[in-house]
């Protein structure tokens, strides 16, 4: 990583989140969640003569992922949404969006559990949510609505579920396509149901959810990673955490030095910075799935292969102006920008000699331009020292293009926590 020109300073706090039992929604990650495992912290010590002071709190995302536009889905469903937590808290809400929707959808009941195993809840952990008291809401086209505070800690890197019984939706849905990780559906209204024997209908997208909030002290905030397939981890394994972003969520849990502990990936395959496609281009979308997030105090910028490969004229001067916007939106909202390199792609079957020309001269602005708040050379740590054009083999997902788990973990094992923070 290197220091922008706006400097950055690390700061010396240390916040411990209790990740202790909490009823319903709090237990131990190991017990109900796949991936690897966390350390057990225990409660403080305190006395009656020394009661700790309290503490200033505000909400912070946990879970993020990029809403964009499905096809029509059917009017009377339930969804079981799977999502890895990654900063702990108190007080969770959910974020639910019909920001592509045409017509208004009807939430008529939402649950929040936490994962056994597949479809099944852990037992007594699923939990009724509510909308301004109501047990239902109707959200309208274009709109986005906040659940309540649902009372209890949510521990870290937990596997919280979101149940939903939807009525009323037509035409498009919102929701994001590729989820990696195995979500469920069914006919009918079984979302206050733990068991699994009637979710009868696995998926690989989440839909109507883009956000997950909890309560935790003001010092802590989250970073925003805003991407493409390779950030939405396309290539990883699906149901394990496996994507780069996952691994960086681990890497902050464990660091007793960064206050940056939230993980918001905002990464849709196949996205553009300039041009709408695969979903929004970020330049379109970065209002919604970053700004609008609580407490975000990072965005990790690591887009632009897909305007390079597109062959559609794009130049660096073009690509520049894209991420100077974006860099530009992110310090005016007093949010850091960390800018990663563009990974290497020879033997993808869109690569040619000029896309590579822009690639290196894109690469270069990065990191040299002094922009950014920082920068992490993916680049460096993923290509091959033979060819320095291709990606390592031993980091290849298979396509020469998107890493595999090694490939994730390299990367976010590169990425300078401290700098997650800057002088804004």
């Amino acid at each position: 990583m290197r220091a922008g020109r706006n400097g950055r300073r690390a700061f010396g706090v240390v916040s411990a989140l209790l990740l202790a039992v909490c009823v319903p929604l709090t237990v131990s990650s190991v017990a109900q969640a796949k991936g690897p495992s966390q350390p057990r912290q225990q409660a403080p010590v305190r006395t009656a003569a020394a009661p700790a002071a309290p503490t200033a709190k505000h909400s912070v995302v946990t879970w993020g992922a990029s809403a964009d536009r499905q096809g029509a889905g059917p009017a009377d469903r339930s969804y079981r949404l799977i999502v890895r937590t990654s900063v702990g808290g108190t007080n969770m809400r959910i974020r639910l969006s019909n920001a592509f929707g045409e017509n208004p959808v009807t939430f008529a009941s939402a649950y929040a559990g936490l994962q056994k195993q597949g479809a099944q809840l852990v037992s007594g952990s699923n939990r009724k949510l509510t909308f301004g008291g109501a047990a239902s809401v109707t959200v309208p086209a274009g709109k986005t609505v906040l659940s309540d505070p649902l009372s209890g800690k949510l521990a870290a890197q937990a596997n919280l579920v979101i149940s939903l019984y939807v009525t009323g939706a037509q035409g498009p849905t919102t929701g994001h396509g590729m989820a990696m990780q195995t979500n469920y559906a069914t006919a009918g209204n079984h979302a206050a149901e733990e068991g699994a024997a009637n979710w009868t209908d696995p998926m690989g997208s989440w839909y109507w959810l883009d956000a997950v909030n909890v309560e935790t002290s003001s010092t802590i905030g989250s970073v925003v990673t805003f991407g493409d397939s390779i950030t939405d981890g396309w290539a990883s394994t699906t149901d394990e955490n496996r994507r780069w972003p996952d691994y960086l969520s681990r890497r902050l849990q464990a660091a007793s030095g960064s206050t940056v502990k939230g993980v918001a990936n905002e990464g849709i395959s196949g996205n553009m910075v300039l041009s709408d496609g695969a979903g929004q281009a970020a330049l379109n979308r970065m209002q919604r799935d970053v700004l609008s997030l609580a407490g975000v105090r990072t965005v990790f910028l690591f887009e632009g292969i897909n305007d390079i490969k597109s062959h559609s004229g794009v130049t660096v001067d073009d690509m520049i102006a894209g991420y100077q916007q974006i860099i530009d939106r992110a310090h005016a909202a007093g949010k850091c920008v960390v800018g990663a390199t563009v990974m290497p792609f020879k033997g993808w079957y869109e690569y040619d000699a000029a896309s590579e020309a822009v690639r290196q001269g894109v690469n270069d602005w990065i990191r040299n331009s002094g922009e950014l708040d920082a920068v992490t050379d993916f680049d460096r740590i993923t290509r091959n020292p033979y060819d320095p054009q291709l990606i390592l083999p031993f980091f290849d997902g298979g396509d020469h293009l998107h890493p595999n788990d090694k490939g994730m973990q390299a990367m976010a094992d590169s990425v300078d926590l401290a700098a997650l923070n800057c002088d804004r």
